[in-house]
């Protein structure tokens, strides 16, 4: 009987996880390949350097804002392949990571909150926002450390080896995006089959509650904070498909997630560079409460507001 449920449950899920793969790749592969001809033809570097003198007023070089906004359209991956070739001190990268990890991939990103009930402009604006007030309060802060990050020479590739370079990364993200989604999907439909979920809900509820956010989300909320909104796109979307959450409740969830998500493999990718985890870890998670407070206190004050949102989903 166990086995047969097992089955059934992947059954159902297969068709649903190799589509969102596919909407999820269809998405990711061209926008990476533009960020990477972008790059060579050096037109993002040209970008980044109008904008370079934002970066010294929050105690970050002028480099700086390269990394910034390539990150922008690409993952965590990418920023940290150019941070590694840049000699900046270990407090110039808490503050640009800090930026980071609140503020990139928002191509894919953004229409994974559209798609499960927010309005894509107000999540680009809310997490460009809070990338430089949190780079700007942790400049205040921070206390100064000792060294500088583990940086890497940088080598030029031709274009041949530039785009045989993107081939590679990207035919190992398919991959891993088909993987981790089916496997995700799975995961959670056996959970909500067996009953776990329930539990799950019940044992995070009063923390759900501290941060703002309703039970319901309690396990939306482990997937974004640990895989990310990118890899968690496909419970997140589930969940909206099949009507599972208000359109208040998948709101509020998408303001935390804005700001912290995937705290598990980005701190550690940073880690690797010889910047200290709780400061990329904690700070996320202290002003996404106050930015889910926020939201809150804004509906309490425009209630016509808040009602046509919880219709829609």
């Amino acid at each position: 009987m166990m086995k047969e449920r097992i089955i059934g449950c992947i059954r159902k899920v297969w068709p649903v996880a190799l589509k969102t793969s596919c909407w999820f790749l269809k998405i990711m592969l061209p926008v990476s390949f533009v960020v990477m001809l972008l790059t060579y033809f050096q037109v993002l570097p040209a970008v980044s350097a109008v904008v370079a003198p934002l970066f010294t007023r929050i105690g970050l070089p002028g480099d700086a804002a390269l990394v910034f906004v390539t990150g922008i359209f690409t993952n965590i991956y990418t920023v940290i392949a150019l941070l590694s070739n840049m000699d900046f001190t270990v407090r110039e990268g808490i503050l640009l990571a800090m930026m980071c990890l609140i503020s990139h991939n928002y191509p894919v990103e953004t229409l994974v909150q559209k798609k499960t009930g927010s309005a894509g402009w107000k999540m680009v604006l809310l997490r460009f926002t809070c990338s430089f007030i949190a780079a700007a309060v942790l400049n205040l802060i921070l206390p100064e450390f000792a060294g500088r990050m583990i940086a890497q020479p940088s080598v030029d590739l031709g274009f041949r080896d530039t785009l045989f370079n993107w081939l590679q990364t990207s035919l190992w993200l398919s991959l891993k995006v088909v993987a981790l989604i089916t496997g995700l999907m799975i995961l959670q439909r056996l959970l909500e089959e067996f009953g776990v979920l329930k539990w799950i809900s019940s044992l995070l509820g009063l923390g759900m509650q501290l941060l703002g956010l309703p039970r319901q989300v309690a396990f939306l909320w482990v997937v974004g904070n640990t895989l990310g909104l990118a890899y968690g796109s496909a419970v997140l979307m589930d969940y909206a498909r099949q009507g599972k959450l208000t359109g208040t409740e998948a709101d509020l969830l998408n303001y935390h997630l804005a700001i912290s998500h995937s705290q598990l493999e980005d701190p550690l990718l940073f880690a690797v560079l010889g910047l200290p985890v709780v400061w990329l870890i904690v700070p996320r998670i202290l002003l996404a409460f106050i930015v889910v407070w926020l939201k809150r206190l804004a509906d309490f004050i425009f209630p016509a507001q808040a009602m046509a949102l919880s219709q829609k989903i």
